[in-house]
């Protein structure tokens, strides 16, 4: 990405660092977002498989239902890969909100920094460079909040 006129080149080179933790951003969100459904959907099959195969007809007891339950490997197997998932989802969802920090500071630090970034005749420019940057990589700059 080439900002040309609108910026110099220290300018050009934090716009692109922006850019950057935006990309990283939104590929996190989308690979929580991925694993988040996939362990739901994996969790209703898993219970509805459960009810409708082990609650179901062993239903008049406890005790028959649990030794059921332990006595499959296959269940157990089941549950430790969705705990994992889960597990998995949670660490996801951490590193994608440390990306979104990153990013939204990096923002932030922009739209701050704007009066430093673009002196006297960039200055009526930017604006044209906050456009670009909304339409192509729906980063707002225009202002600070989210």
């Amino acid at each position: 990405m080439n900002f040309g006129e609108w910026t110099d080149q220290a300018t050009g080179q934090m716009l692109h660092n922006l850019i950057d933790k935006k990309q990283k951003f939104d590929k996190a969100k989308a690979a929580h977002l991925y694993t988040l459904w996939a362990t739901m959907f994996a969790s209703f099959f898993f219970l509805y498989y459960v009810t409708k195969f082990v609650l179901g007809p062993y239903s008049y007891s406890f005790a028959a239902v649990f030794s059921v339950f332990v006595s499959s490997s296959f269940h157990l197997f089941i549950t430790m890969l969705l705990v994992g998932l889960f597990g998995v989802t949670r660490i996801l969802y951490e590193k994608k909100e440390k990306k979104e920090k990153e990013y939204h500071a990096l923002r932030c630090e922009v739209i701050d920094r704007s009066k430093d970034l673009w002196k006297e005749e960039a200055w009526k420019k930017r604006h044209h460079v906050y456009e670009k940057m909304k339409k192509e990589w729906d980063i707002n700059l225009f202002h600070g909040s989210k």
